[in-house]
């Protein structure tokens, strides 16, 4: 029998959990040849989402959580909980229900047929705000564009791994993650399952339009330097063009002898050359600031509980004294 470990990002997901579990539970129940466990990630959720981990986990003995000492974000949980899985597989899903469950069992199918990875992809984003599905359509074609490693568009973390492809993603130990990119780059057989976008029922999106627009910059600098080679060819460009207007300038003045008005030119020209070179400092900060990060070597997550026993967790002196 295979083993599955069912990881679980959460972030304030009080209102969902209970659901979630009902949900899964009632699809794998028809699930034959597999051993199915949970582990639920608590990102430093401000609700009661630890307290309800902790009761469901007493009561089910397939249900396990870690949990954050504060908000370190999804990508950081995803990684905890695959560093924590020990299954022969392991599936990813969000918590919210917008991942059906009723999805594994084909998953598992298109495993059972050979394939690494069985990994999910919208049809459409029907339902979402038409901001949401403007930003993300822009960032699949700007990122494809742009980057070596192309991502389907309207691509999804719910995916089911093998445990050489869990493996692999493992050794990519980078604070800055990107999964979707990491996912694709590591490479391995992936089979792709198209579903109709389901519309959340419960709780509220953790998405704001800047932690959009972050997740966007962050995905297309952590797989591309092109940004940076584009600034270099601009430059070209700019510096070509600069010499020719030079010499335009040089012989209307010197040989025929025209005066070369251009004031409001003048000014058109640096202006853009400013607002140039502070988009191009801005792309070049993005990746010091990535660099920066990687050297300060931190962790990327801080495991302050769990159910499981992990050596990352320092023992609470005040636990002893209580007990």
């Amino acid at each position: 029998m295979h083993s599955v470990d069912i990881i679980v990002p959460c972030y304030n997901e009080a209102e969902v959990l209970e659901s979630f579990l009902a949900e899964s539970e009632r699809v794998l129940s028809a699930v034959q040849g597999y051993r199915f466990s949970y582990i639920f990630v608590n990102d430093g959720s401000r609700d009661a989402t630890l307290e309800i981990l902790r009761r469901m986990s007493r009561e089910n003995e397939r249900v396990h959580y870690l949990s954050f000492s504060r908000n370190f974000g999804k990508e950081a949980a995803m990684y905890a909980g695959l560093k924590h899985s020990t299954g022969d597989y392991v599936i990813v899903m969000d918590a919210d229900l917008q991942h059906p469950p009723a999805l594994i069992p084909e998953m598992i199918k298109e495993i059972e047929a050979g394939h690494d990875c069985a990994a999910a992809c919208r049809k459409s984003r029907k339902g979402e705000k038409g901001l949401t599905t403007r930003i993300s359509g822009l960032f699949y074609r700007f990122s494809n564009a742009l980057s070596d490693v192309k991502m389907p568009q309207n691509a999804v973390d719910f995916r089911m791994m093998s445990r050489p492809m869990v493996d692999a993603i493992l050794r990519l130990s980078e604070v800055e993650r990107f999964s979707k990119g990491i996912f694709v780059w590591v490479g391995f057989d992936t089979a792709w399952i198209p579903y109709e976008n389901v519309e959340r029922t419960m709780g509220t999106s953790k998405w704001s339009f800047r932690s959009l627009l972050k997740y966007a910059i962050d995905g297309i600098t952590s797989f591309t330097v092109k940004p940076l080679k584009l600034i270099r060819n601009s430059g070209i460009i700019l510096f070509i063009a600069a010499i020719i207007y030079l010499l335009v300038t040089l012989i209307k003045t010197l040989v025929m002898g025209k005066d070369v008005p251009g004031y409001a030119s003048l000014l058109c020209v640096m202006l853009f050359l400013g607002g140039t070179l502070q988009l191009s400092l801005g792309i070049v900060g993005e990746y010091i600031s990535h660099i920066y990060l990687e050297a300060k070597d931190q962790p990327i997550y801080i495991l302050q509980e769990s159910d499981l026993a992990s050596p990352e967790i320092t023992p609470d002196p005040r636990a002893k004294e209580q007990a």
